[in-house]
């Protein structure tokens, strides 16, 4: 009768392994966030938002690398921050070892913003503010500085990314990362024009079902952001944040100031809004006059 070796106990798994941590970055950070649990297992649930957070991190590391050195160091302000993974992870992964430069986490839900200020005062983050404040707000609050180097927005929600786009145009920006979300207020406006629109334009047949009003909506929301950011002096790159088994809302606009205004694109936005009767919009959020 053959013997066996009983089975060796299962060591436990670093976490180091699990998320393929940089060095020196803070676990107690990732346990506050509740990515990790507080025997240091990866919790399951947070998994696809940190790969997201993971991966628009890469993007935002390079353009911080490519701004130029300065005496107070780079800014970056959040806009829509929710419970500020993004922010924490750039302060842990960057803003740490760099020793300078600050953080400006935007967000209207007063809890949110508490718990934030809370979390950065118990991991010395000093560097990293937190303001109760809508994103239009924020472009008049005295609470930031007149200009911000980069300016991010992960999921912010229907005009929120406008109003973010318009913050980065005030503040002189040299660069925007927007992952935009829930773009309502197009639909709204094609849906109302719809009628009129299908007498018009064989075109209106692409939002004539509410589906696709809302597909379409967001669809073109997004080019006009595109256009508009380029009449505006920046150079932009549109691609995938993630695979689309991870989120559907995974359109990541990025946006580098060249001061390269292009009148194509300013000439193209206009005609498209007013191909979709939408020209009310070019004297509200896509005004490219002088």
């Amino acid at each position: 009768m053959s013997k066996h070796k009983p089975a060796a106990a299962a060591k436990p798994q670093d976490p180091s392994s699990q998320l393929d941590l940089r060095s020196g970055q803070s676990i107690e950070l990732l346990k506050e966030l509740h990515i990790l649990t507080r025997d240091g297992k990866l919790n399951q649930d947070s998994r696809r938002k940190l790969k997201q957070v993971y991966h628009l991190f890469q993007f935002i590391e390079k353009l911080l690398k490519e701004l130029p050195a300065s005496e107070q160091g780079p800014t970056l302000a959040d806009h829509g921050a929710g419970k500020s993974y993004l922010g924490f992870i750039i302060y842990d992964l960057f803003f740490k070892a760099l020793g300078q430069g600050s953080i400006y986490g935007i967000e209207t839900r007063s809890e949110l913003v508490e718990s934030s200020k809370a979390l950065a005062q118990r991991l010395g983050f000093d560097r990293m503010k937190f303001l109760n404040l809508s994103v239009a707000e924020s472009a008049h609050s005295d609470a930031l500085p007149e200009q911000i180097d980069v300016v991010t927005a992960l999921h912010a929600c229907d005009t929120a990314t406008d109003d973010a786009i318009a913050f980065g145009l005030q503040k002189k920006a040299k660069y925007m990362v927007l992952v935009p979300c829930c773009q309502a207020e197009l639909a709204r406006a094609l849906n109302q024009n719809k009628a009129l629109n299908l007498q018009r334009t064989p075109l209106a047949e692409l939002w004539r079902h509410p589906l696709h009003t809302r597909e379409m909506g967001s669809q073109l929301t997004n080019v006009l952001r595109c256009l508009y950011l380029e009449a505006m002096g920046y150079q932009v790159t549109v691609t995938e944040l993630v695979g689309w088994e991870h989120s559907m809302k995974n359109e990541l606009i990025l946006a580098k100031y060249t001061g390269q205004k292009k009148r194509s694109a300013a000439e193209r936005l206009t005609a498209l809004l007013a191909e979709f009767g939408l020209q009310e919009l070019a004297e509200t959020r896509f005004k490219v006059g002088a």
